[in-house]
């Protein structure tokens, strides 16, 4: 060998080894010429014994698999794909082909690199991907299990107690049936029981038993085919029940239905088909029933109003939810939340005085919550006072007179009398006001005349009575 082949020789064995990477070469018939001095760390094979070996062998022994020399020798291109190691490493390698001037392989170049701690990166990353994913469904599911309508709220324990017993069941297929008084808020815990399910994207199909007319009760629960009596559409016409197929069938009022519609209703709830009046051929249908009512089901089993079987089949969960009067703590919330509506509805400001909420806590609300509602809607309509007082309410219109009639016998002149309800005026609104500018709202009085008349009956911080 020549001086400057042997320059040469050591020119290519200074790069292999110094460059960094982890380079093979070998011959067109894939025997390894040069190997990096480091190759034992990759393949579990010193470098010297890998010069004269042959990939293909090595790739049986699994010293390194696949082969990317052999992979570049059969397409006679460049190759790049990941492999795996006697020594457990995961490498990233490419090969790269020398050709001849006849354009024949004479030698293949690999270029490998340690993706060994790369990938158990990604693989912890990917992993923990999953798990973020998991918690992150957990953490909705969790969200969606505790968000509360807007028309719900549960300071009182009362409703706590009602609200965790349908997140327990929303999720389940079992029928229940939702008891308590009118205007309670039957229906939305029956939204809140579909939403919470697995059928939320589907229909949930409403159906108020109590204002539908007997006469016409089948062909609306059942529907009917064309021509089935006098005035059917000529299409026919499909009935609430098929309408809430894969969804939701709420029955409002259920202690409304009438019997002849119970048997058919008990019917379809065994066997999961309907049949349209007029028609022989069953339909299968898929639904969850939610019911609602306000009556004593079990008292009309014993009048013998309602059937028996259909009250067993219905009564799987019941959910007794409490009056307004009951849950006293709610009123508060419930009423900030319809004023703010109504505000919002109407473009007003009305505020609430604190001596008519209590008002509010005193009174018993035999509508509950829909009666609370329509009161704070009609003050909002009609009131032209800004704040709502204590007289502004129904049940305590009365009280102005009383008081009123409590005063006229004070005194031995007009002008004593007059002075004595002036004074009997400020001194309750001293009591249940916080500042001299809400006395002027309550009195409908401007501030520096309630102030004026404090000083002239003497009524200060020192004053009780």
């Amino acid at each position: 060998m020549s001086e400057k082949l042997r320059l040469l020789e050591l020119e290519i064995e200074g790069i292999i080894n110094e460059s960094g990477e982890n380079i093979i070469i070998t011959d067109s018939e894939g025997i390894i010429l040069r190997a990096v001095k480091n190759s034992e760390e990759m393949y579990g094979i010193a470098s010297e014994e890998l010069v004269g070996s042959s990939v293909k062998e090595l790739e049986q022994k699994k010293i390194f698999s696949p082969s990317v020399t052999l992979s570049v020798l059969q397409q006679k291109a460049p190759v790049t794909f990941m492999q795996k190691t006697a020594t457990g490493k995961i490498i990233m390698t490419r090969g790269v082909p020398i050709f001849n001037e006849e354009k024949k392989i004479t030698r293949v170049i690999s270029f490998s690199h340690d993706m060994t701690e790369i990938e158990e990166l990604k693989g912890k990353y990917e992993k923990l991907q999953q798990k973020m994913e998991q918690y992150e469904t957990e953490i909705e599911q969790l969200r969606e299990r505790d968000r509360l309508p807007s028309e719900v709220f549960i300071n009182s324990k009362a409703m706590q107690t009602v609200w965790s017993l349908v997140n327990k069941v929303a999720k389940s297929e079992a029928t229940v049936v939702l008891h308590g008084e009118s205007g309670v808020g039957k229906t939305v815990f029956a939204k809140a029981l579909h939403n919470g399910s697995h059928r939320k994207g589907k229909p949930m199909i409403e159906v108020n038993c109590g204002a539908i007319p007997e006469s016409l009760f089948e062909s609306e629960m059942f529907g009917y085919e064309a021509g089935a009596f006098t005035g059917a559409a000529s299409r026919g016409k499909m009935g609430l029940i098929e309408l809430a197929d894969q969804g939701t069938l709420f029955l409002d009022e259920v202690g409304e239905l009438p019997l002849s519609i119970q048997v058919k209703l008990l019917k379809v709830l065994q066997e999961k088909k309907v049949t349209r009046m007029g028609s022989t051929k069953s339909r299968t249908v898929n639904f969850r029933l939610v019911a609602a009512t306000n009556r004593d089901l079990q008292a009309m089993v014993k009048t013998g109003t309602f059937r028996d079987d259909l009250f067993y089949r219905l009564n799987v969960v019941p959910i007794s939810i409490p009056a307004l009067r009951e849950r006293k703590e709610d009123i508060h919330q419930l009423t900030e939340a319809f004023l703010q509506k109504f505000n919002e509805k109407y473009d007003t400001d009305k505020t609430m005085h604190p001596s008519a909420l209590k008002a509010f806590w005193q009174y018993d609300w035999p509508g509950n919550v829909r009666e609370l509602e329509n009161l704070i809607e009609r003050l909002v309509v009609t009131l032209e006072n800004k704040v709502i007082l204590p007289d502004h309410l129904p049940f305590t219109e009365k009280a102005e007179e009383k008081r009123i009639e409590k005063f006229e016998t004070h005194g031995t002149s007009l002008q004593e009398s007059l002075e004595h309800v002036e004074r009997s005026w400020l001194l309750q609104a001293y009591k249940e006001c916080k500042s001299t500018y809400e006395m002027a709202e309550y009195l409908g009085l401007s501030q520096p005349t309630v102030v004026r008349r404090l000083k002239k009956y003497n009524i200060d911080s020192k004053t009780n009575q």
